[in-house]
């Protein structure tokens, strides 16, 4: 993609899309960095607004507390440093300063961050510092703190760990970029001289994405499944007629790049990815080679969903996704054959595909560069996500041996735990705003930090976790409270589609009305906005006995009110039942 198709998007239609508003403050020119990130944001669905701050002056802006940039009420705010003013500064500098640099440039981030967080709530970005090596040292540099690369990698660190230890601070990582690209393809000693712009324009929309993705990921907007073809991708050559013991996979050859791409795939469902197969095959003698070949990485356990057969794969693609409940935006799609992957994206348009190169060992490196799956968060549960959908796939086999939905719910002897947000779950309340998109009334979005602000100011936080005797859900489902007069508001309710038609949504309105009745409100009021997502949910509150206000807003009578059925026992009361 080109600045100039970038440019192009600029006059598209955003009608429809999610809009998103941040402030770009830079030491560099930033006007055709501003215009690269609209543009990218239009394809990733997102009407981006760009406010850009004034040339150079990052400090000022943010110590000001008239500044635009806290009366705007952005989303984001983008810091973005550059590598060329850095090392201005610090040749500039004396020698005793030069080795403090980097504790000095620690202070100076953490001193603008907390500003920014004491006045705004927005999310803030930093860009990190491509490497400049400027050759005063040599090889010598990494092994003395007189140097600037060993300065500038020394901040880098320190960006890392201030991203780590803060919350709603986030890298975009361009230092990765650069060196990926190399530092001659992404910088212009003269354009920057003439023009103050860092990066070259054809070096800008990698850039520009950078940004996008990481606000696209806090936006609710990323890959939830990996979803991979087995000849010829998985492995070199046709398990049917190859048979298992000639197919190509391990350390030796063109195998090895099977093998390394293996491997990625199971880190990828480590970090809580969904690994699904979906291949044209019979079952059986697909899966036996997850099963007895010496050499393959991946496993059955480490499946969520395996489907071989003879059907068109558009088809069995539809099929995974009602399976596992994601939306189709959030699957990735691997496959060698051009003809499969056309087919997919005909049959399924928001599933991303990407057009793999033909040699297999171009594989890997290839669908790194695209950086498919974002993200803004990462919780110990997501490692046992993969487990999760194995369950669920038993859960939907054996629902279709009973008569009623009644007598199968109940045989699943669920149990629930309901709490408030507390130091254990908080990591995965946040997690669940920002990655619900489908059963969301209200698509708002939450860092743990503003989670904490939420209670502190009086809110109320209904926290359930789901299990049942094929295995635990973990957290499933959060509402966010508040008390107005004598009204009980929903403010937000989220819940992982995983769990749908279960009784969690009856569960959950008897535990806010409950809570609504403690606090001496006579009504319980949800609000429901609208998206191209969350249609699902648009009568939701009706078939809870809800009546309707206006065309975002229902209400619910708190006295006299009878608890709605559900199988779903809470933890509590079973130990009371059983003391």
């Amino acid at each position: 993609m080109s600045f100039q198709h970038l440019k192009k998007n600029l006059k598209k239609d955003f009608t429809g899309l999610r809009s998103v508003k941040f402030a770009l403050l830079g030491d560099s020119a930033t006007q055709f960095l501003a215009m690269a990130i609209r543009g990218s944001g239009h394809n990733a669905g997102l009407d981006i607004g760009v406010y850009e701050a004034d040339y150079d002056l990052i400090y000022e802006t943010v110590l000001d507390p008239e500044s635009k940039i806290y009366k705007d009420n952005f989303d984001y705010i983008i810091l973005f440093h550059s590598s060329e003013k850095l090392v201005e500064s610090f040749y500039k500098a004396g020698h005793e300063e030069q080795k403090n640099f980097a504790e000095k440039k620690d202070s100076y981030f953490r001193n603008i961050i907390a500003t920014i967080q004491k006045n705004c709530k927005a999310g803030i970005i930093i860009s990190n510092f491509p490497e400049i090596n400027d050759s005063v040292f040599g090889n010598f540099a990494s092994k003395t703190p007189s140097s600037f690369l060993n300065r500038l990698r020394k901040i880098n660190i320190s960006l890392q760990d201030i991203a780590s230890e803060t919350k709603n601070v986030f890298i975009a990582d361009i230092s990765s970029l650069v060196n990926n690209e190399g530092r001659k393809h992404a910088v212009s000693a003269k354009w920057y001289i003439t023009s103050h712009n860092v990066f070259v324009l054809d070096f800008l929309p990698v850039v520009a994405k950078c940004f996008t993705d990481v606000i696209a990921a806090l936006s609710g907007k990323f890959k939830k499944a990996l979803i991979l073809d087995l000849d010829n991708t998985m492995w070199g050559g046709i398990i049917g007629d190859d048979g298992i013991e000639n197919i190509e996979i391990g350390e030796l050859g063109i195998g090895l790049a099977f093998t390394q791409l293996q491997y990625w795939a199971k880190e990828l469902k480590k970090r809580g990815i969904l690994i699904g197969i979906c291949s044209k095959n019979d079952e059986h003698i697909a899966k036996e080679v997850f099963e007895k070949h010496p050499d393959m990485i991946l496993r059955m356990e480490d499946i969520s969903i395996f489907i071989a057969n003879w059907s068109n794969k558009g088809d069995n693609i539809k099929y995974i996704q009602e399976v596992l409940n994601i939306g189709m935006d959030s699957i990735v799609f691997i496959d060698d054959n051009p003809f499969e992957r056309n087919l997919v994206r005909t049959m399924c348009p928001e599933v991303t595909v990407p057009e793999l190169p033909e040699d297999p060992a171009d594989y890997l490196s290839y669908l790194q560069s695209l950086n498919l799956f974002e993200t803004v968060s990462h919780t110990e549960e997501d490692a046992f996500r993969t487990k999760q959908y194995q369950e669920e796939t038993k859960r939907v086999v054996m629902k279709q041996s009973f008569e009623s939905v009644d007598e199968y719910l109940a045989s699943l002897e669920m149990e629930a735990k309901v709490e408030s947000i507390n130091s254990f779950n908080l990591a995965r309340c946040a997690q669940l705003t920002q990655r619900s998109n489908q059963f969301n009334l209200t698509t708002l979005r939450y860092t743990e930090e503003q989670l904490k602000n939420f209670i502190k100011k009086g809110g109320k936080a209904i926290c359930i976790s789901l299990k049942d005797k094929f295995g635990d859900y973990g957290l499933i489902s959060l509402l966010l409270l508040e008390k107005k007069d004598n009204t009980m508001h929903i403010n937000t309710w989220i819940m992982s589609c995983r769990v749908l038609k279960r009784g969690v949504e009856e569960l959950a309105i008897n535990e806010a009305v409950q809570l609504g009745q403690q606090e001496g409100c006579s009504e319980l009021h949800g609000i429901y906005l609208p998206t191209a997502k969350n249609g699902m949910v648009k009568l939701l509150y009706s078939t809870m006995g809800f009546e309707q206000i206006n065309d975002r807003e229902s209400r619910l009578k708190c006295t006299n009110f009878a608890p709605l059925k559900s199988f779903i026992k809470k933890a509590d009361d079973i130990r009371t039942s059983n003391e």
